[in-house]
């Protein structure tokens, strides 16, 4: 399949940090890429490039067929961009605000107005229809951010962080909406910290770090490459953790992991239930009491941790959210993952893509 999305070499440095370090991906049309990362790595970097809020210093960019940095307008036309933050006008209802994006789209006003309720409904927001924005829940804003970038049907959408500080109901909801564009053939960049998101939702990951590209495949690709089975043991006292070591390390294929505030230790190992019948037999002659324990496959935790050295931050972590899921409010610029901050980003970098449409 052609790429609807393609990146050559892009570089993009602020100050002394270069953010953008030879980022290369493709993503064919009708398919998922889940960009994942630790804090820094460059994804937020990559998205405003791709959807024209930035400029790179070098490389080369084409979203559905047409070059980024000689034609942005004409790609703002193709393209859907839901930012980290709602970019929604918290003083219009959600029905003015998805009617407005629909006419700074050339829409007519009837036609507008149609799509609005359209989405509304499509999105369970219809009884909050003319209520103001700044009414909205968390998870209402995020749903009617994710409407408006969805108004004129584009062929490539750009997801970042859509699901940040959303409880588990919504963000199951908004998978079920991702999963729903995706059938219908839409094609998708998604950066998420979720790690399970892209377990679900991506085709394909790639994982970046200090603005490179360092690992691409599919998530059991990429789970086959670090090792096959791991011994999970959570034991019932701190001081049992060196016997635990001890037991296991006749089966272990690795050094074992151990995590001291939840008394779990993991060991990579290779035999299946035979090697954890083995184990347990082991552990119980050396008198350690196990709280639990268990055989699984590899994660994408432990592809994280393995291919950047520590574990991914949660979404809250990374924005700086608190307890409550909110990030940065509306009308101050969102603090930059990569060190942008006058890069054009921010809370209202969706309506930049919307309103920066030739009219």
């Amino acid at each position: 399949m052609a790429p609807a999305i393609q990146a050559e070499n892009l570089v993009k440095t602020f100050g002394d940090v270069r953010a953008l370090d030879g980022v290369s991906l493709d993503v064919p049309e009708g398919t998922v890429l889940g960009l994942l990362g630790p804090n820094g790595a460059g994804k937020t970097t990559t998205v405003r490039v791709l959807t024209t809020l930035l400029r790179p210093d070098s490389g080369r960019a084409v979203v559905a067929g047409v070059d980024v940095l000689k034609h942005p307008n004409q790609v703002r036309s193709l393209i859907g961009l839901s930012g980290q933050y709602a970019a929604v006008d918290e003083y219009l209802t959600g029905f003015e605000n998805l009617t407005m994006v629909g006419e700074l789209y050339q829409m007519s006003t009837r036609a507008a107005k149609a799509r609005a309720l359209e989405l509304l409904e499509w999105f369970n927001l219809t009884e909050a229809k003319d209520r103001t924005a700044k009414t909205y829940s968390g998870g209402m804003r995020r749903r009617l951010d994710l409407a408006a970038a969805l108004v004129v049907r584009p062929p490539v959408m750009f997801l970042d962080e859509p699901t940040t500080g959303l409880d588990p109901r919504n963000r199951l909801a908004l998978w079920e909406v991702i999963e729903t564009l995706v059938e219908q053939g839409t094609t998708l960049l998604l950066t998420t910290q979720y790690l399970e998101e892209a377990d679900r939702l991506a085709h394909d990951i790639a994982v970046v770090d200090h603005g490179k590209v360092i690992a691409r495949g599919t998530a059991d690709h990429l789970k086959a490459q670090i090792g096959g089975e791991r011994i999970e043991v959570v034991v019932h006292e701190p001081g049992m953790i060196a016997d635990a070591v001890a037991a296991l390390g006749g089966y272990a294929l690795g050094e074992p992991a151990v995590e001291r505030n939840t008394r779990r230790i993991t060991v990579p190992v290779s035999g299946g239930a035979r090697v954890l019948a083995a184990a347990i037999r082991e552990l119980d002659a050396r008198g350690v009491e196990i709280d639990d324990i268990g055989l699984r496959r590899p994660t994408l935790d432990d592809v994280f941790l393995t291919l950047t050295g520590h574990l991914a931050e949660t979404a809250e972590e990374e924005n700086g959210a608190g307890a409550d899921g909110k990030g940065a409010r509306r009308g101050r610029q969102a603090p930059d993952e990569d060190g942008g901050g006058g890069d054009g980003g921010g809370p209202d970098e969706q309506q930049a893509v919307t309103a920066g449409k030739e009219r």
